[in-house]
């Protein structure tokens, strides 16, 4: 039974987590992604270490919430949990002066012992938690937090607060795993007596892999987006790892990351020029020629802007910038580039920057509100990573209405829809291969966009901003993951039905038009007048119809059908041909059709009726016409269908709305003719449910308009095919095997003695 009282319970682990401390991609999913799952319902503490970087304002705010010791290979450290509250997301940060009280995060000798104490640290810290909130899901992120899945199942695998705790963990860069001597297993991690541990940890003959090992021990394995997930899967991606991500693929899924959208938003951002929104971009224009004028760079308004906001490194894809810059700005595209990195690119950026003055702009340095305005000026963004796990730089362009040309890899793929110059799909442009001169081709895309059709530049423009990339979307799909994993909580109703509320009405609208597609096909041959019959024959046909049909059209259809409908059609077309002989004979009578033609149009408004009464008055108009009948019968049905279709419609409904009565009645007045009707409709009807009909129906069409009309109303009173095919069969159904012979020799009769 699920618990419906309990919420979600979330303890999420980062090594980095904006606004307190962030270097790259993860500190952004951290800040933002808890604050999410809150709104959604779920309650999450995020579990931080407690650098000294962090800035005083916060450090002012925290309270000391617990102290304990953890225990490291043969150390005992201490660990102190200073507690937060910021934006309804609790913070819980890992207080240890020796490892943490640094100027920067990483990058120092002793980061595999640092972010093992950190693992085990926050595996420790889940018996310290706030009264009332027990871990369901300890949510772990890249390599810096990947030891606390292992540290879980071989140290605390048995205790009864963590036996409900499942483990989720998150590859945010494979490239960065981190691999140490295998020294530390026993000197740090404690595991080296561990065989499953010591062997499933280790990545060669003298190293350790810390990713490595949650990936084998974790729950669950995602990553920022689905088509990495698909590329970590292979050698080109994997970094190595690929084989065990293959092992373990029915654990691994790939959620695209969110952005802050009203961190992001061009409407309210007090960082850039001039405000805007999608319906007014003018704010646009203005932070454009600023950021011209502030860059250096010519204030043009025709000229394209294009903008990179990144790490100078053969990832970001600096080889391609580097080899087709050149073509670029000697085509007339302006370029603004803002980062570190490299060496040599930061040079070769300099190197074009004073070769193409007021063109070309690098600014080697790292400042965010100059990235700000970037964004938020710039035409276009150029990202042609070799690999990209997720990335938000595209994202946040198009938030502000910048146009990204990317590289199809990873998120990129995902975010990006290259632009379709024949239906105007697309939020920007996009390139396959490695290869700089595909990116060059790219750019040059987008500029002659820009220049020659700036109408579809500007609904790009609007398709790109108009993009959710919000952070609820994510949430709601690490919460599928979440409650995957604990059935037993219930899922918040207004995340769970609306999905099961839309999806029930999709079957029946689906068999509807399946059952429109044949009455089309005969409307076409026939008057108009079918659709208003069909409109009012449907209320009337249904209530009989239900009861009886299902037991008595399964077995009948599948038995009967195909020999029916073969021999139907020969006695169709023999008829036809006789009666169409006669034709010329029968025209000096055309005159008295119509009369006839009338009294049974007259009984065709109480055929919509209830079929009780419909019966009684075509079986009294049946016996009032059965001498003209006789005489004038075969005369009548092919001058209706010659004459006039419209009048020849109303003679089919009557036919029609009774079932079992009607069947009756005719066969006392005139059983030939009738009993083939008859046989003809039931034939028809089956076939219609077939989607053969209309051809079929084609051909019957030249001679008796009555055994014609009656398949084509069944069909069109009937939006359960099942039910009215069966009604037909269910009376005369042995009468028809004789009939159908029967009818053929008393037509010839009638005919001769002519």
């Amino acid at each position: 039974m699920a618990d419906s009282s309990k919420k979600m319970q979330i303890v999420f682990a980062s090594a980095e987590c904006a606004p307190f401390v962030k270097t790259g991609g993860l500190g952004d999913v951290a800040g933002s992604l808890p604050a999410a799952l809150v709104r959604a319902g779920a309650e999450v503490i995020v579990m931080v270490p407690k650098y000294a970087t962090i800035k005083d304002e916060y450090k002012a705010q925290m309270e000391h919430f617990s102290d304990f010791y953890v225990s490291l290979g043969w150390r005992n450290e201490y660990c102190g949990l200073e507690k937060l509250e910021h934006d309804g997301v609790t913070y819980m940060f890992i207080d240890n002066e020796r490892y943490f009280a640094r100027d920067y995060p990483y990058g120092f000798f002793d980061d595999g012992e640092r972010f093992a104490f950190f693992s085990k640290a926050i595996t420790e810290s889940l018996q310290h938690l706030p009264a009332g909130f027990e871990c369901d899901i300890l949510h772990c992120n890249d390599w810096q937090t990947a030891l606390a899945p292992v540290f879980l199942r071989e140290f605390y695998q048995g205790l009864p607060l963590y036996d409900r705790v499942k483990t989720v963990f998150s590859i945010h860069n494979v490239a960065f795993q981190g691999q140490f001597s295998d020294t530390v297993m026993e000197d740090i991690l404690g595991v080296a007596h561990i065989p499953a541990a010591a062997s499933q940890l280790r990545c060669d003959a003298c190293s350790i892999n810390y990713m490595l090992g949650a990936l084998r021990y974790a729950d669950a394995i995602t990553t920022v987006s689905p088509t990495y997930a698909n590329e970590i899967q292979t050698p080109e991606f994997g970094e190595g790892l690929d084989g065990v991500l293959r092992e373990r693929s029915y654990a691994l899924q790939g959620i695209l990351n969110g952005i802050d959208v009203e961190g992001f938003d061009p409407a309210t951002d007090k960082r850039i020029a001039a405000n805007y929104t999608v319906e007014d971009r003018s704010g646009k224009a203005v932070c454009k020629a600023k950021l011209q004028e502030e860059l250096g760079l010519e204030v043009r308004d025709d000229r394209p802007l294009m903008v990179m906001v990144t790490r100078l490194t053969r990832q970001k894809g600096m080889d391609l910038v580097m080899y087709a810059l050149d073509r670029i700005l000697a085509g007339g595209v302006q370029v603004a580039v803002l980062g570190t990195g490299d060496r040599d690119y930061e040079d070769g950026l300099r190197y074009f920057q004073d070769k193409y003055p007021g063109t070309m702009a690098a600014r080697i340095e790292f400042d965010p509100a100059l990235s700000q305005r970037m964004y938020a000026a710039a035409d276009m963004f150029l990202m042609p990573s070799k690999f990209e796990p997720c990335g938000l730089s595209q994202i946040i362009a198009m938030r502000y209405g910048t146009l990204p040309i990317v590289r199809e890899t990873g998120g990129l793929k995902d975010t990006v829809i290259p632009y379709n110059e024949f239906t105007g799909e697309g939020t920007g442009f996009s390139f396959s291969n490695f290869n700089g001169d595909e990116m060059g081709d790219a750019v040059f895309r987008a500029a002659r966009l820009f220049w020659d059709n700036r109408d579809a530049w500007n609904q790009l423009v609007t398709q790109a901003m108009s993009q959710d990339f919000s952070w609820t979307r994510s949430a709601d799909k690490y919460l599928d993951l979440y409650f995957f994993m604990h059935p037993e909580i219930e899922r918040p109703a207004a995340v769970v039905d609306e999905p099961e509320a839309v999806a029930e009405p999709e079957p029946k609208a689906e068999e509807k038009p399946v059952e429109a597609e044949p009455v089309k096909a005969e409307l076409e041959v026939k008057a108009e007048a079918a659709p208003e019959a069909k409109a009012e024959v449907k209320p009337a046909a249904k209530p009989a119809v239900k009861k009886t049909t299902t037991r008595k059209t399964t077995a009948k259809k599948a038995t009967t059908t195909k020999a029916a409908a073969t021999k139907t059609t020969a006695t169709k077309t023999t008829t036809t041909r006789k009666r169409t002989t006669a034709a010329a004979k029968k025209a000096a009578e055309a005159e008295a059709a119509p009369e006839v033609k009338a009294e049974v149009a007259e009984a065709k408004p109480a055929t919509k009726a209830p079929e009780k009464t419909t019966a009684k008055k075509t079986t009294t108009t049946a016996k009032k016409t059965t001498a003209a009948k006789k005489t004038t019968a075969s005369k009548s049905t092919t001058t209706k269908a010659a004459t006039t279709k419209s009048a020849a419609k109303p003679a089919a409904k009557v036919e029609e709305t009774p079932a079992e009565p009607k069947a009756e009645a005719t066969v006392e007045t005139k059983p030939a003719a009738k009993t083939a009707t008859r046989k003809r409709t039931t034939t028809a009807k089956k076939a219609t449910t077939k989607a053969a009909a209309p051809m079929a129906e084609a051909k019957v069409d030249a001679k008796p308009a009555a055994a014609k009309k009656e398949p084509k109303a069944e069909v069109k009173a009937k939006p359960e095919p099942t039910k009215e095919t069966s009604v037909s069969p269910a009376a005369p159904a042995e009468k028809k095997a004789p009939s159908k012979k029967t009818s053929v020799r008393k037509a010839t009769a009638t005919r001769k003695r002519r």
